[in-house]
């Protein structure tokens, strides 16, 4: 089969030809039929002391599954997120990672909506939304921030501000449903909101904080890091909340699978549309990475061995 790895860090990435692996116990073989591409593996790819492995979403059919195996059979549709490698034709998935693909979904929607909306939903319900709020969503035409922005809709949010890079991208952020769209350097983001859902970090922290209302509540998911200070906290009597969607998929597995649930219900009824920026075939994983990096993607972008 094939996959895509890197050598070095920084360096390119490549196809090579390695054994089909075998499924350990409490694992599915899947043959992947889509990848979702993240930041977080992107950066893994510039920033990590060695090579890993290119892991993420993957979706696809079950062809093997190993010892202790008890949810899935061989032959159906499954999505999750692999810890191992991913880009490639065939990947391992731990059965607890892994959720059904419903008979009306395609495997592209499973990785566009699966992760992306967990993260996205698990964010905002750190943000403890209530019905009538406003909400503030940056990064908001990106692989999560689009659901994002969705999701704050559809938990009752009256006003849905979408914070962008580029204002190129205002159309596509106002067409799942913000009622205003800012970029990053404008000089005033408009009216405070009261909640405020942060993918990026660094420098934006200090601006996404002071669109908060007093009493506004911030949930940083970003792996950008930043800094906050304690007085911009105390002179709003506002707060900032860390969500990390690893710690949810294996400290809490009833209320992930929850989440994943309300998703594929929320999908089912229309209210929850994911977008593909862009389908790339393994041998063009750099071309997919680079759309990420450039910030030029509206949605998600996707590999299909």
């Amino acid at each position: 089969m094939r996959r895509v790895r890197h050598a070095s860090t920084g360096g390119p990435l490549f196809l090579e030809e390695t054994p089909v692996p075998r499924p350990g116990p409490g694992e599915l073989l899947v043959r992947c039929e889509a990848v979702g591409v993240t930041l977080p593996v992107v950066r893994k790819v510039t920033e990590a002391a060695e090579p890993v492995p290119l892991g993420g979403e993957i979706a696809g059919e079950v062809v093997a599954a190993g010892e202790g195996v008890t949810r899935f059979r061989t032959g159906e549709r499954v999505t999750g997120l692999c810890f191992g490698h991913g880009y490639a034709d065939f990947a391992l998935l731990h059965e607890t990672m892994a959720s059904p693909i419903p008979d009306d979904a395609t495997a592209v929607d499973a990785v566009a909506l699966v992760r992306s909306g967990l993260v996205a939903l698990g964010a905002l319900t750190a943000a403890r939304p209530e019905p009538g709020e406003a909400a503030l969503i940056t990064a908001a035409a990106s692989g999560v921030g689009h659901l994002a922005v969705q999701l704050a809709r559809a938990r009752g949010a009256a006003r849905v501000v979408g914070a962008v890079s580029d204002p190129e991208k205002a159309a596509f952020v106002r067409s799942l449903g913000a009622d205003e769209v800012i970029a990053y350097g404008d000089a005033s983001w408009g009216e405070p909101v009261d909640y405020a859902l942060d993918a990026v970090g660094g420098d934006l922290l200090t601006p996404a904080l002071a669109a908060l209302a007093p009493g506004g509540r911030l949930v940083a998911y970003s792996s950008g890091g930043g800094t906050i200070r304690a007085y911009d906290l105390l002179v709003g009597a506002k707060s900032v909340t860390g969500f990390q969607m690893a710690r949810i998929a294996r400290g809490e597995p009833e209320l992930y699978e929850r989440w994943r649930q309300e998703l594929w219900r929320l999908f089912a009824d229309g209210a929850l549309r994911p977008a593909v920026h862009g389908e790339f075939a393994l041998e063009d994983a750099a071309e997919a990475h680079a759309a990420i990096e450039s910030r030029a993607n509206l949605g998600k972008v996707v590999l299909r061995p």
